[in-house]
């Protein structure tokens, strides 16, 4: 259903997978991966934002580059670059609303694990571009999102036994957001566990919760995009 496509990052070039729907045109959201890269999974999500009436498009943060095992992929995530990170999200946001599939003023930020901290990071780094954010169990030790420059409302879904987002992690993000004034709404899933949205990974994954989540996700896009 998508393509990769390029576009320009504060002179620099990147790349993308972008998937548009099938009526023409539709409300933006940039998909931010996890800690694996630009996979299929990933894509996938991508495609079914599509079928639902979106035009998403997921930049690769990694340049190419995937993991297949735990290590790998958290050695990726480590050596993030945030720099070059934020160079990349900003110009993935600028051809989205730049797209002639994309309608609106504004897009939409949904990200996964690594991800979902990203969302929250370029939700409240490009307040004038992003009109929601939604953000999957996001962690980054190193991503620190300016939460007092955030426009945008925030929905959170997570896992009720998470040893990389943990409750004590989610209730301090609540309590901050709450703190700052600004909207958001969490879900936490009982008896699931990090990453159980990702239908790749069969030992986390748990469909009442991945189906209930997309079903509030499309919700709130619909509402706010």
């Amino acid at each position: 259903m998508g393509d990769m496509v390029t576009f320009n990052g504060n002179g620099d070039t990147f790349s993308g997978y972008l998937a548009a729907p099938a009526s023409g045109t539709g409300p933006g959201v940039i998909v931010i991966q996890e800690w694996w890269g630009l996979v299929g999974h990933i894509k996938d999500v991508c495609n079914r934002l599509a079928a639902e009436g979106f035009t998403a498009l997921a930049p690769d943060l990694y340049q190419g580059r995937t993991a297949t095992g735990p290590d790998s992929a958290g050695e990726l995530m480590m050596a993030l670059n945030i720099e070059q990170t934020e160079k990349i999200l900003r110009g993935a946001i600028r051809r989205l609303t730049q797209e002639a599939t994309a309608r609106g003023d504004k897009v939409g930020v949904v990200g996964f694990c690594m991800g979902g901290q990203l969302s929250l990071f370029a939700a409240a780094s490009n307040p004038d571009q992003i009109g929601a954010c939604v953000d999957y169990y996001g962690i980054h030790p190193n991503v620190h999102p300016p939460f007092e420059n955030l426009s945008a409302p925030v929905l959170g879904f997570f896992a009720e036994f998470d040893e990389y987002a943990s409750p004590a992690a989610v209730r301090e993000l609540d309590a901050h957001l709450t703190n700052v004034g600004k909207p958001h709404e969490f879900h936490t899933y009982p008896g699931t566990h990090h990453a159980f949205f990702n239908d790749d990974r069969p030992e986390v994954y748990n469909r009442q919760a991945a189906e209930d989540s997309w079903n509030k996700m499309i919700a709130f896009f619909r509402e706010h995009l």
